[in-house]
């Protein structure tokens, strides 16, 4: 097998700062409610761990503009996160940044730039059209659905601001806010955030488990269609044994759907300290 020159390389060190207000702001993006206090009200605040994916942005942005792969094509294709420990509700995070591994899809490569600190190791996989033939390792294929009925249901209201917003905490990409860069990237309209979408997702399903959105310490899931502000999404989610061998009170298996039968994420998985919610989540109007 060969290895991409890519591969190991490192992308650098970034030190990023945070207050409530950017923590805040965040929750409200991902579709918290006003009376979420605990989540959108600084004087009781716990931070969304996802929150950390904001931070660390910077780092497949970096290797895109290195030139490892065609920004116009290339794809945000997963996500994963391990939370070491909870986000403080203010603070400033060293990050490190390298490209953990390069798969050969053939026609495409995935790029896994991996971002590290003393709070949270996040992976952003990255497909990339045109990368790949060169001869590598092609990596294991999508995790399958579970394959009896799911045990919970949620419906994922999304609102027609939720990109204009989620935009404002670092991934500014034009498509998301531009309908002339959203047509040229293929898209019919401005769309979500992946992320956006992921976090949205979560905050419901947690609630179905009993779990606060919080205590969230691993998540992992693959972006596989888009999703347009103000779509309705249904969120199905397995109950994971996973869960309690590894300390956690809650883990679940999760995909999302939109009303038109799309599956607009898939392969995910969550996994939940021991946390019962304080307030039960209303969702927005």
């Amino acid at each position: 097998m060969t290895v991409s020159p890519w591969q190991g390389r490192e992308l650098g060190t970034r030190t990023v700062s945070f207050t409530p207000r950017d923590a805040i702001l965040y929750a409200l993006a991902v579709g918290a409610p006003a009376d979420r206090l605990d989540l959108v009200y600084e004087e009781r605040l716990r931070v969304l761990p996802t929150f950390a994916l904001t931070l660390a942005q910077w780092a497949p942005d970096a290797l895109g503009a290195l030139g490892a792969f065609d920004v116009a094509t290339a794809v945000h294709g997963s996500q994963h996160l391990l939370v070491k420990r909870p986000l403080e509700p203010s603070g400033e995070l060293t990050t490190t940044a390298r490209v953990a591994r390069v798969r050969d899809k053939g026609s495409a490569a995935v790029f896994d730039v991996e971002v590290s600190c003393a709070y949270f190791t996040a992976t952003w996989s990255i497909f990339a059209p045109g990368a790949g033939g060169f001869g590598g390792e092609r990596g294991p294929s999508a995790p399958r659905r579970p394959d009896r009925p799911a045990g919970h249901t949620r419906t994922v209201r999304t609102h027609s601001r939720q990109a204009a917003l989620y935009r404002l905490l670092g991934d500014r990409h034009a498509m998301h806010i531009d309908p002339a860069a959203a047509k040229a990237a293929g898209m019919p309209r401005p769309f979500l955030h992946g992320l956006c979408t992921l976090a949205t997702s979560l905050l419901p399903l947690a609630d179905d488990l009993g779990a606060h959105p919080a205590g969230l310490v691993e998540l992992e899931a693959r972006f596989a269609a888009p999703v347009f502000p103000g779509d309705r999404l249904t969120a199905h989610g397995w109950d994971d044994a996973g869960g309690d061998d590894k300390g956690c009170g809650a883990a679940v298996r999760f995909e999302v759907a939109a009303d038109d039968g799309r599956t607009v994420l898939s392969g995910g998985r969550a996994r939940f300290a021991t946390d019962p919610p304080t307030q039960k989540e209303t969702p927005d109007a």
